[in-house]
């Protein structure tokens, strides 16, 4: 039996990606809607109400009229927007940390898609302020390096069709959401348990995706003040068996190109690999993952396939 799927706003970067994949798949079939409607309120309607999973790649606000549509009890939605991340009513998908969390998710008819940035971040840091290791009131920092692509058609086009007379100003890393108000903070902050929203400071630059989370931590403002070693050990130990984490040889080993950090190396995956750094100290942890894979279609799909009672992995790499 295959499953009905439809996705609205399939024409998205988002969209797009999960199209993609689950055109590959026999057990999905996905409902298309006529180009020439994609603005029929009734027509997407109809294809709302008959799929069996809907995803919703669209503004905050669009998916939130989306999911008013919704009659259907049978009906499960999955967001990748903003729109439902710190919703009570939606169950937020990280299904690694920890096992009550996946069987929300196997259980749940709406599901919100954890932001890219926000996805390394948590994942790096809550298994750390769970276990009392980093207190809930830490003064949190993050730097977050990502390419063109997380901003969607506007911004890829934006690097892409450039005037080259112009194209010199785009090569550098550019900061942005400078006022500290990036839409990734509270989903950031509830889904850690911080008692305050991180210091956050995302940086686009001129590559297509991949990405890198860094959180520089102070050894002597820890509980106990473990070093380095025992933080990487606590990591493999919470993260051990599961398909998608990787929690990497600890500072790197073997992992660094020349020293050097490469933001590429999972691109194409649903893959997303912790790394920590640091000294007697300081430390580092740095998580690497494609921002369009276990950043967004890929962990859409991934808890698609927990939703259904499917094998997790199904359709992912």
């Amino acid at each position: 039996m295959a499953f009905k799927v439809f996705v609205d706003g399939q024409e998205g970067t988002t969209g797009l990606k999960i199209r993609d994949s689950l055109s590959k798949r026999k057990d999905i079939l996905l409902l298309e809607i006529e180009p020439d409607r994609r603005k029929d309120t009734n027509r997407r309607k109809e294809l709302l109400n008959e799929a069996d999973i809907v995803f919703l790649c669209l503004p905050d606000a669009a998916a939130k009229e989306s999911v008013a549509m919704v009659s259907n009890p049978k009906t499960k939605i999955i967001d990748p927007s903003t729109a439902h991340r710190t919703d009570p009513d939606w169950v937020y998908g990280i299904p690694e940390l920890s096992q009550e969390q996946r069987e929300r998710i196997c259980k749940s008819k709406r599901l919100s898609v954890p932001g890219c940035h926000a996805t390394g971040f948590i994942m790096a840091l809550y298994p750390l302020i769970h276990k009392g290791i980093v207190p809930k009131s830490y003064p949190v920092t993050c730097y977050s390096l990502t390419g063109y692509s997380g901003g969607g058609r506007k911004l890829i086009s934006a690097y892409e069709n450039v005037d080259p007379a112009i194209k010199e100003r785009l090569r550098g890393p550019r900061p942005y959401a400078l006022g500290l108000t990036h839409k990734h903070v509270p989903e950031m902050q509830k889904h850690t348990g911080l008692e305050h929203p991180p210091i956050f400071m995302p940086v686009v630059d001129d590559f297509f995706q991949g990405m890198l989370v860094s959180i520089p931590l102070y050894r002597s403002m820890l509980k106990k003040q473990p070093g380095a070693k025992e933080i990487h050990s606590l990591l493999q130990n919470w993260y051990q068996g599961q398909k998608f984490v990787r929690v990497m040889p600890l500072f790197g080993a073997g992992a660094l190109e020349d020293g050097f950090l490469n933001p590429l190396e999972c691109n194409g995956t649903n893959r997303i690999e912790i790394f920590v750094f640091g000294n007697e100290e300081q430390i580092l942890l740095i998580s690497r993952f494609d921002n369009l894979g276990k950043g967004a279609s890929g962990a859409a799909v991934q808890n698609m396939n927990l939703m259904l009672g499917l094998k997790e992995d199904e359709g992912l790499v």
